[in-house]
């Protein structure tokens, strides 16, 4: 007979003989990223090549279809409908990653060639966001089988290629085919968890403003032994003015960019007791660093951070005997849906002029990725939360956002679905970076867990609202 045990040893034997490393590895070797030019064929190939005969074989409608914005990868869509009359999930993830970086990696290694060195798998792509949502579509085929070839339930696939710059035309496209994507509820797997040992749930992400700090002085660079001393630097009247906006600690100084209050009582209650770890050699964890008072947890999921992605002045990779002209600093507010984003900008206008930086000028200010959340009290999370702990013996941790990006906001908005963001990977994973890894560990633990939960979402209880 059939049964929930069945379904988590197929997953587990999967992973256990090497056949998820292997279909990792084919993934990992189609360098599809959207941050280089030239890759677009890599992006169709990821998307025709890779992903659609696997879901076809898996009893999928297939559909590959262009952006909707010019110069954006393609979205692929799957739709697996059993019965109207079952609650319907729509899976994302997005197939598309930053850039290689070939030469940054450490010796031995390559973004597009999986490999595994010290217990951990290397590749581009293994955690963000290959590993993940291939991690979720193995589990659910692990069922499948058990199943005999049925769910019990209506799954729905999204599939996008360009994530990693701001998801540009996703929310056209859906809001284009809201009614072929109609569903109950979204789930995906992108992030890290809150800590390498623990399960976890986010029920949104924070979202991202950008804007830039210019200084612009003179139409050139002036003699430095002539000049300097006499005319104004623009480097460091904006490094002044960027100490104006963050104190030497990391506190915001800007106190209209956070939530008024302080931290929501609910986000608060949420995050109590929440752990925080994993760095590993990625990053510190420094204590003394950002707003007074609150935990690491309640800084990265119940708060605002401020971010200089980038500052030049003059020429680092060529410098001259010259005052410069100007100087630039491209920043970024992550921020939760506690606080009003079309607020950043006027507001930081106002704290420069106060702080007597009327030359400092914001450009190209606006949202890259708006913030998203769903109430962590939502039944689907419950539901969720129980089926993983019935798997792993142990409750997830429930965060209320992750505190990264994501573009929960398009579906939230054009389909009213709660949001499930349930990662399989850790803070120290290296995204973005060179070396980016997969640990094996949370791997298995992660494709039992989906197994157990798609197994869960067939069995007729979950909380669908009709």
């Amino acid at each position: 007979m059939p049964s929930r045990e069945g379904a988590l040893s197929r997953a587990a034997s999967l992973f256990d003989t090497g056949g998820f490393k292997a279909l990792l590895t084919d993934l990992v070797a189609i360098p599809s990223t959207a941050q280089e030019e030239g890759r677009e064929a890599d992006l169709d190939r990821y998307l025709n090549g890779a992903i659609r005969p696997w879901l076809e074989r898996l009893g999928f409608e297939v559909q590959v279809r262009p952006n909707p914005l010019e110069g954006f990868g393609p979205i692929l869509t799957g739709i697996r409908v059993e019965d109207p009359a079952h609650p319907t999930v729509l899976l994302y993830g997005h197939g598309d990653t930053v850039r290689g970086l070939e030469e940054q990696w450490s010796e031995g290694l390559s973004p597009w060639r999986l490999a595994e060195k010290d217990g951990r798998w290397y590749g581009r792509g293994v955690v963000d966001n290959k590993g993940q949502h291939a991690l979720n579509l193995a589990a659910l085929e692990a069922v499948l089988a058990e199943r005999g070839g049925k769910l019990g339930f209506n799954l729905k696939l999204v599939i996008e290629t360009a994530e990693e710059r701001g998801s540009g035309g996703l929310r056209e496209f859906v809001a284009a085919h809201k009614d072929l994507l109609a569903a109950d509820v979204l789930i995906g797997s992108d992030g890290p968890r809150v800590d390498p040992e623990v399960p976890t749930i986010k029920c949104g992400t924070r979202g991202t403003f950008h804007f830039d700090l210019v200084v612009n002085l003179r139409p050139g660079g002036v003699h430095s032994g002539h000049w300097g001393g006499l005319t104004r630097d623009p480097a460091i009247i904006l490094a002044h003015a960027l100490a104006a906006i963050m104190d030497r600690n990391g506190k915001i100084l800007v106190r209209d960019w956070l939530p008024r209050g302080g931290v929501p009582p609910a986000v608060k209650k949420t995050l109590e007791g929440c752990p925080l770890g994993g760095a590993g050699e990625a990053a510190t964890i420094d204590a003394g660093w950002g707003e007074p008072g609150l935990t690491p947890a309640e800084k990265i999921y119940g708060w605002n951070s401020f971010i200089v992605l980038a500052m030049i002045s003059g020429k680092p990779d060529g410098p001259v005997n010259a005052v410069a002209p100007n100087a630039r600093a491209h920043c970024q507010i992550r921020y939760t849906v506690d606080t009003d984003p079309a607020t950043f900008a006027p507001s930081l206008r106002r704290h420069l002029d106060a702080a007597g930086f009327p030359e400092v000028a914001i450009e190209n200010a606006g949202i890259r990725m708006p913030a998203s959340r769903t109430d962590p009290a939502n039944p689907w999370v419950g539901f969720a939360a129980d089926s993983i702990a019935r798997t792993l013996n142990r409750r997830p941790q429930v965060i209320p956002n992750a505190s990264g990006g994501l573009p929960g906001d398009v579906f939230v908005d054009h389909l009213g679905v709660p949001l499930l963001w349930i990662p399989h990977s850790y803070n120290g994973c290296k995204q973005h970076g060179p070396d980016e890894h997969a640990l094996p560990a949370i791997f298995r633990e992660g494709i039992a867990m989906m197994a157990g939960l798609w197994w869960d979402l067939g069995e007729g209880n979950t909380p669908r609202v009709t």
